[in-house]
């Protein structure tokens, strides 16, 4: 099955990146601005920072990427030095505008990259964002513009999540957690927060997907636990699960 997926991948490539066939092969002895990890690191700053709005403590990095806050220390004043962030004692680290264009355009390849394997290669949404953690750290802009242009320009990627165009820009989604609804309110769901593999699987075996509305039927006091009905079928959901779902009123 696998193989059969990766076949139909090289096959569509060739259709795609025909034009760019010569700037492919060049790429690999062109000068890499950043290595795969600092552009790990770009990304993942770059989410705590979308969130959080302000300063990014080293220990909250440290905790996304899962490795050792000196690791993170070495990692800073090497982005430091490469004009890409600022860090301030107390304050935690911000991108500056060269870092947050960085980062944007590995965020724009990832996503592109997962719409990719789910419109033309029939991966589902939990299988789609290990390979596009590979994918995305390809350095040619043609062959990511090629691909976007391919796809139509999608606008979100298969998990909800807004994809920047080449020029860094989103198009802001409104959007409120599941949680945050009381009982007879619904919406329609437009995304996710924990694109883990085992949380989608699980989002698919309760019929739970974009485009579906939920129907919140009650709420329970004690654990925040919600009782929803999607099309007919009627499920309870802990408070974990309705915090990671993105719904648009």
């Amino acid at each position: 099955m696998f193989s059969t997926k990766i076949n139909k991948f090289l096959v569509l490539s060739k259709k795609i990146f025909k034009k760019n066939k010569k700037s492919l092969y060049l790429s690999r002895y062109l000068k890499i601005m950043f290595s795969l990890s600092e552009e790990n690191y770009l990304k993942s700053i770059f989410h705590l920072q979308t969130i959080s709005g302000k300063g990014i403590s080293t220990s909250a990095i440290a905790k996304k990427l899962d490795t050792k806050p000196s690791s993170v220390t070495d990692m800073i004043k090497k982005l430091a030095d490469k004009q890409v962030l600022v860090y301030k004692k107390y304050q935690g680290v911000t991108l500056t505008n060269s870092g947050m264009k960085a980062a944007t355009n590995i965020v724009r390849k990832h996503r592109l990259w997962e719409v990719f394997l789910v419109e033309k290669l029939n991966f589902s949404w939990d299988e789609v964002h290990d390979v596009a953690e590979q994918l995305e750290h390809i350095k040619s802009p043609k062959l990511i513009n090629e691909l976007d242009a391919f796809l139509g320009f999608p606008k979100k990627d298969p998990h909800g999540d807004p994809i920047p165009d080449k020029e860094g820009n989103f198009q802001k989604i409104e959007k409120q957690l599941l949680s945050t609804l009381d009982e007879k309110q619904s919406g329609i769901c437009v995304g996710v927060s924990d694109s883990s593999s085992g949380f989608l699987k699980y989002l698919d075996n309760n019929n739970i997907s974009l485009g579906k509305k939920i129907e919140v039927l009650s709420k329970e006091p004690f654990d925040g636990s919600l009782t929803i009905l999607i099309n007919t079928k009627k499920i309870t959901i802990s408070k974990k699960i309705s915090n990671n779902i993105y719904i648009q009123s």
